[in-house]
């Protein structure tokens, strides 16, 4: 879909520049007040709630929850959207409730030393990698939204806009670090969310109002389009039945709602929380605030299958979110809403840029350098930044899909990642091996399903042209997640109940290797201690 011929593009384009200009400018202040990896990684540790819940929420209010989830909301109503933003309110809950208390507590930099401190150095470095792969995945998938809309404003080609973006984002966030991306955070969320509430206003007027949005009807290869759970034969859920239906639902809700748990920029928004009950309350208002603003885009793609079901080309299906703007909105309120748009995207790519550098320089530059000192950190930290941005930058052109792309990132962390994180959190018996033969045998088990499990997908897509490969093999990749992540339990404690003298488990400790006080971690907590100081160490 291309509007380069939009007769106000130029405004858009101003909108937009002129988002950029702030981003660069705080990134410029921000970095005046950035001395060490403490205030770059988790902003000195001070951020209040109202700047907790809005970075958080806007981690991932981005690509996926508003561009990827209209075109799924077309396409297939709610069951395409199980996994973001349902599966991403959920994670935000499951965090909130059982992990996030205690990892504030313990004052970590990164949710990597979450897993040198539980299970040694070698968990450490296996988990730190699949961090990285699992956030340059994450990045790509954001780069790839932005350039849609670059390509749908000006038709410039989809990778230049993937560069463009890339830079200017890779720049800004080497500059201030976490206090320059939590500001900005805060400032996007209120032109993102209001921005799609008037879009969704906008489209539900044109539909006939709300009777109109619930009147019977369906989606593109979905005849309910609000059921959240798999149908009847022959439509089951995505197109599968059986086993293959009930595994691949069971996965949607997994898949962020788990997978994103044991994530860096979630953790890291946590930590710089200012005391413990922020960081707790924080998850919770982010929660509400993303599904409220997060359902409105598979809503706003439901009532356009309405209005227009014709809709085919792929390119067209991609920049739904960016049709509906310019055709219904007035032209002031389509400029402001692309700029946070585009805005958002940002925000999110900076976010994952941040959290893999940090992965890298607090976990795995020590495997190459032994004695680094606090500023060497901050330089390496930025280093990272640009490097892992410039690798964004190639994935995004290479695979080219927003929502396949976030959904793979957060499939890695929950075959690999999840099941060793909890259990280190709630089971005193958890040891080293069991943590890496969860993480490894996860992550094996995951391919190896991907592989059994696409001759059952492929057969579905069968007749669905030249890309049925490509349909059948996300197909599997997303059911193959159910079974490795049964493994990666079973391997978890199986093999740590295996070797408890060969490997002594190791007792929860602090950033300072003291031993962590356990009491009181579930994330139950008066949200008055939200404004008293109680948990506020640095």
């Amino acid at each position: 879909m291309d509007l380069s011929d939009y007769p106000y593009t130029n405004w858009v384009i101003v909108g937009i520049l002129g988002f950029f200009a702030v981003r660069m400018a705080i990134g410029f202040w921000a970095a005046r007040h950035v001395n060490n990896a403490s205030d770059y990684i988790v902003a000195g540790r001070g951020l209040p709630i109202y700047m907790t819940s809005a970075s958080i929420m806007a981690t991932w209010f981005a690509a996926e929850t508003l561009m990827g989830a209209s075109t799924e909301g077309y396409l297939h109503g709610f069951q395409g959207v199980i996994f973001d933003p349902f599966g991403a309110v959920l994670c935000l809950v499951v965090s909130g409730l059982f992990f996030i208390r205690l990892m504030r507590r313990a004052r970590y930099l990164t949710l990597i030393d979450f897993f040198e401190k539980r299970f040694g150095s070698e968990a450490c470095l296996i988990g730190g990698v699949v961090q990285i792969i699992a956030y340059v995945v994450w990045t790509a998938a954001q780069f790839v939204a932005g350039s849609v809309v670059v390509h749908t404003l000006l038709g410039w080609p989809p990778w230049v806009g993937v560069v463009l973006v890339g830079v200017i984002v890779t720049g800004y966030t080497t500059m201030g670090g976490m206090l320059a991306d939590t500001l900005l955070d805060f400032i996007q969320m209120f032109f993102t969310a209001g921005g799609i509430t008037v879009v969704f206003l906008y489209v539900l007027r044109a539909v006939g109002g709300l009777n109109g949005l619930l009147a019977h009807g369906g989606t593109k290869f979905v005849p309910e389009p609000f059921s959240l759970v798999p149908l009847a034969e022959p439509h089951g859920f995505l197109g599968y039945n059986g086993h293959m239906g009930i595994s691949y639902w069971i996965a949607a809700w997994l898949t962020i709602g788990l997978g994103s748990v044991a994530t860096q920029d979630l953790m890291q928004r946590s930590m710089s929380a200012r005391n413990e009950a922020t960081a707790v309350w924080g998850s919770y208002f982010a929660a509400v605030l993303y599904f409220v603003f997060g359902v409105m885009s598979p809503l706003v793609g439901i009532m356009l299958h309405k209005i227009n079901p014709g809709i085919e080309a792929k390119e067209q299906l991609e920049g739904l979110l960016v049709m509906a703007s310019q055709k219904y909105l007035p032209v002031w309120l389509n400029v402001l809403f692309i700029a946070a748009l585009t805005s958002a995207m940002m925000s999110t790519s900076d976010s994952a840029i941040l959290a893999g550098a940090s992965v890298f320089t607090e976990n795995l530059l020590p495997f190459l350098r032994k004695r680094v000192d606090e500023v060497q950190k901050l330089w390496w930290t930025r280093v990272m930044v640009v490097v892992i941005g410039t690798g964004c930058i190639g994935l995004a052109i290479l695979i080219g899909d927003t929502y396949r792309l976030a959904l793979m990132a957060w499939s890695l962390p929950l075959v690999g990642m999840f099941t060793p994180f909890a259990f280190g959190m709630y089971w005193s018996k958890a040891n080293r091996y069991g943590a890496i033969a969860s993480i490894v045998g996860g992550i094996v088990t995951w391919h190896v399903a991907t592989f059994l499990y696409y001759p059952l997908t492929s057969a579905k897509h069968a007749a669905d042209g030249s890309e049925a490969w490509v349909e059948a093999m996300w197909d599997a990749v997303r059911i193959g997640s159910l079974p490795a992540l049964v493994v990666s339990i079973v391997l978890m404690v199986g093999v740590s109940l295996a070797t408890q003298k060969k490997s002594p488990p190791i007792p929860l400790t602090d950033v300072d290797g003291q031993p962590l006080a356990l009491d009181n971690r579930l994330g139950i907590i008066s949200l008055w201690d939200v404004f008293r100081d109680k948990g506020a160490a640095k």
